[in-house]
């Protein structure tokens, strides 16, 4: 099992800026505390790598912070070395979630999930799209040939819809608000539009339902998992209705159906604005003790994860 942090790494953001980047360093301290062995610090995706999914100009701009100033309004971060930087380790961190999910079957990211980057351009908090930089890496390198992306994010994912649009061996699925950010959907393989205040019942319907012919039409080898925290009840920008009960059932049917069909797993932890943030931590901390519960439990329910 390697779970990968990103916290050491600054995000500056000036005083008063609605994005939580004290999550990071909160989860990864919670984390600390029941799978502590299992941390290790990400790397930095290398400008090779990111322009698996990206233009090498975006790619050098966000470096040297030379994109226009209305590209960084559109991110929402102010530029510095330092963002660049922490921007490059996200990334990484999901690579190597993806190699060790190759590897042992699941790989985890205490990050990521930057769904609203485009190839050329970032939006909307996201700099770099992880999972389109892992998923191209992991096929260009053989290592798959048949990828699925589960969005439970509450926000749709349409960089990451807009980025393998023509590319037939990625399954983008997305299961998201209806009427919330971004208002101009990027048509994916597989969409659906929640109404607000969705709760848990209609909500785990609905996955439940979607899921065993996910896998059929997808068929993929390796699954990359946007485990959004923002469908939550308590989170000021998502507009469904889930509980932390539901959005942990959630986890768990999504888990134990990857496990099910034989998919390695790269999980990330996506989108959390909760007031206060500690609901949103305790939401992300839970999504990794799952995957602990469901990928370290062998057959006889001992644990089966290598140190």
């Amino acid at each position: 099992m390697h779970i990968y942090r990103t916290d050491r790494f600054a995000l500056p953001l000036p005083d008063g800026h609605r994005f939580p980047a004290c999550k990071y360093r909160m989860l990864a301290e919670a984390v600390e505390a029941f799978a502590g062995k299992y941390l290790e610090e990400a790397p930095a995706a290398t400008f090779h790598e990111l322009t698996r999914a990206h233009t090498p100009d975006y790619v050098r701009g966000v470096f040297d912070g030379s994109l226009a100033p209305a590209r960084w309004r559109e991110i929402g971060f102010p530029w510095s070395t330092e963002l660049a930087e922490r921007s490059a380790r996200s990334a990484g961190a999901t690579v190597a979630a993806a190699r060790a999910a190759l590897a042992g079957g699941v790989g985890i990211s205490l990050a990521g999930g930057t769904h609203h980057a485009f190839a050329d351009r970032g939006s909307g908090f996201c700099v770099f799209n992880d999972v389109a930089v892992a998923a191209s890496l992991m096929l260009e390198e053989g290592r798959v040939r048949r990828v699925l992306v589960i969005d439970l994010d509450v926000h749709q994912g349409n960089g990451t819809a807009a980025l393998f649009q023509n590319e037939p061996r990625v399954f983008t699925f997305s299961m998201h608000g209806e009427k919330n950010f971004p208002f101009r959907k990027v048509d994916g393989d597989w969409d659906i539009d929640l109404p607000d205040g969705t709760g848990d019942g209609a909500y785990l319907a609905t996955l439940s339902a979607a899921l065993p012919a996910l896998f059929e039409r997808a068929r993929p080898d390796l699954v990359f998992y946007l485990a959004g925290a923002d469908p939550y009840s308590g989170d000021r920008l998502g507009r469904l209705a889930l509980s932390g009960a539901g959005l942990a059932e959630r986890d768990r049917r999504v888990f134990e159906a990857c496990r099910a069909y034989g998919a390695a797993l790269a999980v990330t932890m996506a989108g959390g604005y909760a007031e206060p943030i500690e609901e949103t931590v305790a939401i992300q901390a839970n999504t990794v003790r799952l995957a602990l519960d469901v990928y370290c439990r062998a057959p006889s329910g001992t644990a089966a994860c290598a140190d």
